[in-house]
């Protein structure tokens, strides 16, 4: 076995893309959206996301298309959003297909149902969406997903610091 001071699967330096460097260096949300059918559950953890102010207001946001919620997304048309605290990265990541969830990724937490789908019920807040009329477009390798805002809570417990991804890792926001 070979010690390496860097990561042995990273590219060099010139073959990396300086456009993912540079989003890499942009702190984003951590969210779990999810939707429901019946008894049918999806979610997928996505941090590419944009809340724009107006009437509505709506929510944008980069989906992986062969995600198992892209597909009940398009049947349901609609999505909830829950904004995830420091306490949530392993749920993060479960639901982000990287780390293992016995049972499927919604037994790591508590969630509350509503018209929009599940929502985690000790985040930081959350969103309830609708899909825009029309099919999703790509944006780069994603699905461009465009909703109205129906609803928004933000938690009235105590402030917790806010789960965001930089460089790769997850940070803490608003723990001054």
């Amino acid at each position: 076995m070979t010690i390496h001071s860097d990561h042995p699967f990273l590219p060099p330096e010139h073959e990396r893309s300086p456009v993912r460097r540079l989003r890499g260096r942009m702190p984003a949300p951590v969210t779990v959206w999810a939707s429901a059918a019946g008894p049918n559950r999806a979610g997928w953890t996505v941090s590419s996301l944009m809340i724009a102010d107006g009437d509505p207001p709506q929510l944008l946001g980069l989906l992986d298309e062969d995600s198992d919620l892209a597909d009940l997304l398009l049947r349901t048309r609609t999505v909830a959003v829950s904004m995830l605290g420091w306490g949530h990265r392993g749920m993060a990541d479960a639901f982000a297909g990287t780390a293992p969830a016995p049972g499927g990724p919604f037994r790591m937490g508590s969630w509350d149902d509503t018209d929009w789908g599940p929502v985690l019920a000790d985040g930081l807040g959350w969103i309830g969406a609708r899909l825009l009329p029309g099919a999703p477009d790509h944006a780069g390798w994603g699905l461009l997903i465009r909703a109205a805002i129906e609803h928004a809570e933000v938690s009235d417990a105590s402030p917790a610091p806010v789960l965001a991804h930089l460089r790769g890792r997850y940070v803490q926001l608003g723990t001054s």
